[in-house]
């Protein structure tokens, strides 16, 4: 199939990737010249693990193309998915200026039926603003169909490839045929294809994530109580986590969620709920408690050192809201940083992927190491935030000599065993253990 995908963010640079290896033939489109011209000359613009080899095949194999031009990409598409931004704005409401600004330029630009794809995560009801939009200009014969991505940072490539299902909203057989044909290849082991009307498809998206969003804001709240209580929250986790009703994912206490999808997705559903005249109480404690639980493990820190932490220099290990990825959205360190800058404390950090984004967005408020390792000097605590592998299984003696006397750790991941840390000689304080 010939496929057009607008916009080359993480959700649109993954699509079409991945349709691409299937044989099918795409070109992505974006406004943005420099980034156009750098995903050309095969330089990936994000991180996320086994994208790039597929990418660089797909490009030389002429499969994959890019451009600026929405019309070259769209004339001859078949299929013309719409991977756009929907940023909050100031009230938690997603934006859709640019899904609704794109939707007018394609309404002077069709010619002939297309299946146009809401891909980014979007309100209830876009699928007939969209609609609308097309069809001030163009009264030809068009579909506008919800798909909405499961994609998980840092296994992206696998969720496309070999999804546990793939939701389409269409009332339309014309394109429920479209779609079939085009995700057949992805579902040949019998996962779903599940075909919906439009609005419970985009409903769908946000009820997604704002379930697993409720679940771990429910076990940091479980978490909380275990410290007060003199419990393991590792054992209780793994306790309800064996009830199949429950399941053991998503379980996992920490400092909270970050990302593009779960605060942007649990505010707009928010939103969206009271805009119908309902008060979604469920989901605005759970944003209160992610919110909360971003800065506990500083108010641990802060009691540790009696509430002075003036002078004080921190290694902090991980910056990404989640390891894999590069991504810095709603990050739980960058509030852990700021927290700490803002009481007179200094850091030094190391990530494997996400330093130049933060470099980016708050310059030299700390320093950066070029290993984890490098971070410790001189650090009167090493903080942890972010659960990258190489974190799990350090060298504790040459953290020893990094750390000199002040062997005092401070883990929002529980990556360590307490009673290890114990022996080892380390002040190990971690989340709701």
């Amino acid at each position: 199939m010939k496929i057009a995908v607008v916009g080359t963010g993480y959700v649109g640079l993954v699509t079409g990737t991945c349709f691409a290896e299937t044989g099918n033939k795409v070109t992505c489109v974006d406004i943005d010249k420099a980034k156009v011209q750098k995903l050309s000359n095969g330089q990936i613009t994000i991180y996320e693990p086994g994208l790039e080899k597929i990418f660089l095949r797909n490009i030389k194999e002429e499969r994959l193309k890019f451009t600026t031009q929405l019309e070259e990409a769209t004339e001859d598409a078949e299929i013309i998915f719409l991977a756009l931004p929907t940023p909050p704005g100031a009230d938690g409401s997603a934006d859709l200026k640019y899904v609704l600004g794109v939707a007018d330029e394609l309404g002077k630009l069709l010619k002939d039926y297309k299946v146009i794809v809401n891909k980014s995560t979007v309100p209830v009801g876009t699928a007939d603003k969209v609609s609308a939009a097309i069809a001030v200009n163009y009264k030809g014969e068009f579909d506008v169909v919800s798909n909405p991505e499961f994609l998980r940072e840092g296994v992206a490539v696998d969720d496309f490839m070999k999804p546990d299902r793939v939701v389409v909203g269409t009332r339309s057989e014309r394109a429920k045929q479209v779609m079939s044909d085009l995700y057949a290849p992805y579902v040949r082991q019998g996962n779903p294809v599940i075909f919906m009307d439009e609005r419970s498809s985009e409903l769908t998206k946000y009820a997604a994530n704002s379930f697993l969003a409720t679940k771990i804001s429910f076990m940091n709240e479980i978490a909380q109580l275990c410290e007060r209580m003199g419990a393991d929250v590792d054992m209780v986790r793994r306790g309800i986590g064996s009830d199949d009703r429950i399941g053991k994912r998503f379980l996992f206490p920490g400092i909270g969620y970050g990302g593009s999808c779960f605060p942007k997705d649990v505010q707009a559903l928010i939103m969206s709920s009271g805009e119908v005249g309902y008060d979604f109480d469920i989901l605005k404690a759970v944003e209160k408690v992610n919110a909360n639980q971003k800065i506990h493990l500083v108010e641990k820190i802060k009691s540790h050192y009696k509430n002075d932490l003036q002078g004080k220099h921190f290694a902090l290990w991980g910056l990404a809201f989640k390891p894999n990825t590069d991504d810095i959205r709603e990050a739980p360190a960058l509030s852990i940083i700021d927290a700490l800058t803002k009481a007179g404390a200094t850091v030094t950090a190391y990530d494997p992927e996400a330093m130049a984004n933060v470099k980016g967005q708050i310059g030299d408020k700390i320093q950066y190491a070029t290993n984890q390792y490098e971070a410790l000097q001189k650090a009167d605590a090493l903080i942890i935030a972010t659960e990258w592998s190489e974190f799990r299984t350090p060298d504790f003696v040459l953290m020893d000599q990094k750390l000199n006397e002040n062997k005092i750790i401070f883990d929002g991941r529980n990556l360590f065993d307490v009673a290890k840390m114990n022996e080892l000689g380390y002040y190990y304080e971690s989340i709701g253990r």
